[in-house]
């Protein structure tokens, strides 16, 4: 029986083979770098939608309830609330950092300034330049769990009410027919990149708002939302009660303030539309983005500087200020 030997490769053949092998292996890691390009540029998507989102439903549970006051809707008819020229007529427990109209000026259940911030108290880190502020007064939609000194709440009817901080219902109201809520006032802004926030070095949405520590009022900056680059408003006035707008206008105009010598008298704001432009929290190489953002009145041009942007809106039904 003839013994076999086994031949080896010749280096032809291993040359064939490392070229084919090189190419499997070259179109293996571009493979490779395409797909992880591709979850990277979905992820940064999917991140920048899920900012906006949360950023608008914020806002929107807000804004829905404004004009709410527990029992009733008619921030007029509650005593205690901010009057032109007296902004804590009861001499309520109201913290000084923003003003106290800026709590108890219940007329306006909605209000705010356009491309500006102008509350006394100072935004963190600056506010951001040509964006707007929206302010919400409300009471929470729930009773109040329980009568609470220090915190500032009101006792309404269907007729009434009045804010109180001492923790006892005012006399002139029965706890049989009247409920206790709490006074929210919540202030929406967008602040400059600063090494303090959570995601530093990059804008945020941000509130004031109205809460209660160690048994006094006060008023706490809470950010909301990191990459936040432009909050823009504009508000829905039904000038002659048929529950429909009539005309939008910019948060501060002086259609709806019953202060105010440009005041309509009747007009009320019924809906507001929201715009926000949400950027992503770091740098894509690669990504341009030579889109011009209009987001309400403001032309924020083209930025060209590799951050992924998103514009989005929404229109808000203020579901307690129709009549």
């Amino acid at each position: 029986m003839a013994i076999r030997r086994q031949q080896g490769l010749t280096l032809v053949e291993l040359m064939v083979a490392l070229a084919i092998g090189s190419f499997l292996v070259i179109g293996a890691v571009q493979i490779y770098n395409q797909s992880r390009q591709a979850f990277i540029i979905n992820e940064s998507i999917a991140r920048v939608q899920e900012t906006a989102q949360f950023a608008i439903d914020t806002i929107e549970s807000d804004l829905r309830m404004a004009s709410n006051w527990g029992r009733t809707s008619r921030g007029l008819a509650i005593e205690g609330r901010s009057l032109a020229g007296d902004p804590n007529p009861k001499n309520l427990g109201v913290p000084a950092d923003c003003g106290a109209d800026w709590v108890l000026d219940l007329a306006m259940p909605v209000d705010g300034a356009n491309n500006a911030f102008n509350l006394p108290c100072a935004a963190v880190g600056g506010a951001q330049a040509a964006s707007d502020l929206i302010t919400v007064r409300r009471a929470t939609v729930a009773p109040a769990p329980a009568l609470e000194p220090g915190r500032l709440q009101i006792q309404t009817t269907r007729v009434q009410g009045e804010v109180f901080d001492d923790g006892a219902v005012p006399t002139m109201f029965n706890p049989a027919d009247s409920s206790t809520h709490n006074l929210m006032v919540s202030s929406y802004y967008v602040a400059q990149p600063d090494p303090g926030n959570l995601v530093p070095n990059v804008p945020t949405l941000r509130r004031k708002t109205l809460t209660v520590t160690g048994g006094a009022a006060t008023i706490q900056d809470q950010e909301i939302a990191p990459g936040v680059e432009n909050l823009q408003v504009q508000l829905g006035i039904d000038v002659d009660e048929d529950n429909t707008v009539d005309r939008y206008v910019n948060p501060g105009d002086e259609i709806y303030d019953p202060t105010a010598a440009g005041y309509v008298p009747g007009a009320r704001v019924i809906t507001a539309r929201i715009w926000l432009v949400v950027r992503g929290t770091s740098l894509e190489i690669g990504m341009q983005d030579d889109t011009d953002y209009e987001p309400g009145d403001v032309d924020l041009g083209a930025f060209n500087d590799n951050f992924r942007r998103l514009q989005v809106s929404k229109t808000i039904l203020l579901r307690n200020s129709r009549t």
